[in-house]
């Protein structure tokens, strides 16, 4: 399949309930040994918890010290959910080792488009090989690209007709040149991925639409906040919508806040676990960020999953029972059906995720608290995406710490958790 993938910004990368831990009992030399074993895993953001920009915030070092034993082998399992997607997972894995002074393999990293791999329609299942970029449009069809008179092709020129339609398009994070690939998007989304053609208007669908990182903003090294790729994304649904009078239409949202996002997260938290040797399955996520509106949102979000999932399942074993009669009862439809990702990562072992508030980033503490709170609500600018709904839980993080280092603390008090134990 041809995927258009928009390009991205190449100016760097680095941009409650109490759970006993598990002690299993393990025959050794000395008898009988203790083997202290984590049944939680670490959810940790990047921009505005470890870093901002490039510059490393301090007490990020202090946390990472607190995870990793004499070895230098973690004591739980830690996952990176970034909404980055502007280099790779290695790259990402080398940049974070250097700042936090401890081992990151690449298989801790989670970029905004990890998920990709779930969707195994649009690919080969080894990755997406056909890829036209949007400067492999420009080339082909110079014409298009008039918005900046310095690009504009200083003699007339036909089509360079060299390449295949495209059947799908991915938005990876916010482009150098925005009306560049804003023009040339909906070019490709209005034409039905053939840009010899002209606009069709009138048509219900347009082609599989799927984006990564729906952040409006993130924090940089400025005072305030820079556009994100979600800013970009409210641009691009605008024009479309002006053009046609329709809605664009996404086949899927990756990145946080999405809940297919934290679903793959868990999926590398269980394997670290199992690759460790770690049998103590994984039932509490805690999820670090500085952003109410990705990092809290989305946690709460799979938190909310992850809850209705249980009160699925109980529903399921109940309506399952053998009646007086001896007939089963029957299960309604949508109560006997899980979602489509679980049969791609298996079910998750999950049953909480818990948000984590810090205050060295994006999230501002020191803003003057309103006098009515519920007016407040009802007033509140909601920075997340368009379909997702703005729910006052959901932006309630679980607890609010100064920063990464008393989140750590926090979450082994919460566990009480003694990574001294843990082999």
């Amino acid at each position: 399949m041809n995927v258009l993938t928009a390009l991205l910004r190449s100016t760097g990368c680095l941009g409650s309930r109490h759970v006993l831990q598990q002690r299993v009992a393990v025959p050794g030399r000395c008898g009988l040994c203790i083997k202290s074993e984590p049944s939680f895993g670490l959810l940790f953001d990047i921009d505005g918890v470890l870093v901002r920009g490039r510059t490393p915030i301090p007490a990020a070092k202090r946390a990472f010290q607190k995870l990793v034993d004499a070895k230098g082998q973690f004591v739980v399992p830690v996952v990176f959910v970034t909404n980055a997607g502007n280099c790779l997972r290695q790259k990402k894995a080398d940049q974070l080792s250097h700042i936090l002074g401890v081992p990151i393999s690449q298989d801790q990293v989670m970029m905004s488009h990890s998920p990709l791999r779930m969707f195994k329609k649009y690919h080969d299942n080894v990755g997406f090989t056909n890829v036209v970029s949007i400067d492999m449009l420009r080339e082909s069809f110079p014409l298009l690209d008039m918005v900046d008179h310095n690009r504009r092709p200083k003699l007339p020129s036909a089509p360079v007709v060299n390449l295949p339609r495209v059947e799908a398009v991915v938005l990876f994070g916010e482009p150098i040149r925005w009306e560049t690939n804003l023009q040339l998007i909906v070019d490709v989304l209005l034409t039905n991925g053939n840009l010899s053609n002209v606009y069709e208007t009138t048509h219900s669908t347009h082609l599989p639409l799927l984006a990564c990182n729906m952040d409006l903003m993130w924090m940089a090294e400025a005072h305030s906040p820079r556009f994100g790729h979600g800013t970009f994304m409210v641009c691009l649904e605008s024009i479309y919508k002006k053009i046609t009078g329709k809605d664009l239409k996404y086949e899927a949202l990756m990145g946080k806040p999405s809940e297919l996002t934290y679903h793959f997260a868990e999926f590398l938290i269980r394997e670290q676990a199992a690759e460790r040797g770690w049998r103590a399955p994984i039932r509490s996520l805690y999820a670090i960020g500085d952003n109410l509106m990705t990092d809290i949102y989305g946690a709460n979000l799979y938190n909310r999953y992850l809850e209705e999932r249980i009160a699925r399942k109980t529903t399921k074993a109940v309506a399952n029972m053998v009646t007086g009669t001896g007939t089963p009862t029957s299960v309604p439809q949508e109560v006997d059906m899980d979602n489509g990702w679980e049969s791609e990562l298996a079910s998750p072992s999950a049953t909480s995720c818990k948000s984590i508030l810090v205050c060295t980033g994006v999230y501002n503490p020191h803003m003057e608290l309103p006098k009515d709170a519920n007016q407040c609500i009802k007033e509140t600018v909601f920075h997340g995406h368009r379909d997702f709904r703005f729910d006052p839980a959901l932006v309630e993080p679980e607890k609010i710490v100064e920063d990464v280092d008393a989140a750590v603390e926090l979450i082994f008090e919460m566990e009480k958790f003694d990574s001294s134990l843990v082999t």
